[in-house]
């Protein structure tokens, strides 16, 4: 049975043609996007994804960018998940891209959307019973700079990581930035537990900021556990007593294998429960 998209407020079937050669985000990766988790109907930290998508297209000076608000998230989820007939356990994917012609420089700033929706049997966030085994990529390194902390098309740099990380059989490989610190994962933002401390790259060395991350922030202030945001050097990994990472669709996955080096997974498990009683 074939889904559903929406496109600029119309349903199409999944698989039907509705991009042009001209589209911006298929020419110059102009646009962001947004990846979203609904559990039981109920669309997960929506007021986070909404901040985070404002805030991307005003960096990328995109306007229309005070309508792309919680409502709007929450409606159009709402409408693609009924026109699916979903059980309302769905991961979605929310494409923004600058709509108009031009080469580099555009003719107009208005935006386009294009929401995408993947049914998920989970009715909530389940910590990975298999511990995922990862690597450095270290190939390609990511610039810091005034787009780093958005979700933007632009994602060959994840593709080669992704890339590396099927040819070597890893389930995540970590991504560095420019000074060859610790930034965040293939689709995930990372975390480490070195002496009871749980540390995360800051955002200023970097990497995304991801709503889970946010959202994993705020659990450890609630509960008093030591998270601090830093730069953090590779060679950690391997005197960590854990890793984990974090994305909006797939909450927190613990990691049990770096090279020969194995880790716990009592904090990740511990804050995947207080994840899941936020749901």
């Amino acid at each position: 049975m074939s889904h559903y998209i929406l496109f600029n407020d119309e349903f199409f079937a999944a698989d039907h043609a509705i991009i042009k050669s001209s589209n911006r985000g298929f020419k110059f990766g102009d646009g962001l996007f947004e990846s979203m988790r609904m559990c039981n109907g109920k669309l997960q930290f929506a007021e986070q994804h909404a901040d985070r998508l404002r805030a991307g297209m005003k960096a990328l000076k995109m306007d229309g960018y005070a309508l792309l608000d919680e409502y709007f998230l929450r409606q159009k989820t709402a409408e693609l998940l009924k026109k699916n007939k979903f059980n309302g356990n769905v991961r979605f994917r929310l494409t923004i891209y600058r709509d108009g012609e031009g080469l580099y420089t555009p003719s107009i700033n208005k935006a386009g959307y294009l929401l995408e929706a993947i049914p998920l049997e989970q009715t909530h966030y389940e910590l990975n019973k298999k511990g995922l085994i990862i690597d450095v990529y270290d190939e390609i390194t990511k610039s810091i700079n005034k787009l780093s902390n958005y979700k933007t098309s632009n994602a060959l740099l994840y593709v080669m990581a992704g890339l590396f990380q099927k040819q070597h059989r890893l389930d995540e490989a970590l991504i560095l930035n420019q000074h060859g610190f610790l930034c965040e994962s293939t689709s995930s933002n990372v975390f480490v537990v070195y002496q009871k401390q749980i540390y995360t790259p800051a955002l200023s060395e970097g990497c995304v900021a991801g709503v889970m991350r946010s959202v994993v922030l705020q659990l450890a202030k609630t509960n008093n556990l030591p998270l601090i945001e830093a730069q953090i050097s590779p060679e950690i990994l391997n005197e960590a007593e854990e890793v984990f990472v974090t994305n909006a669709s797939g909450g927190i996955r613990w990691v049990m294998g770096y090279g020969k080096k194995r880790y716990f997974n009592e904090v990740a498990k511990d804050l995947s429960a207080k994840l899941n009683a936020l749901v």
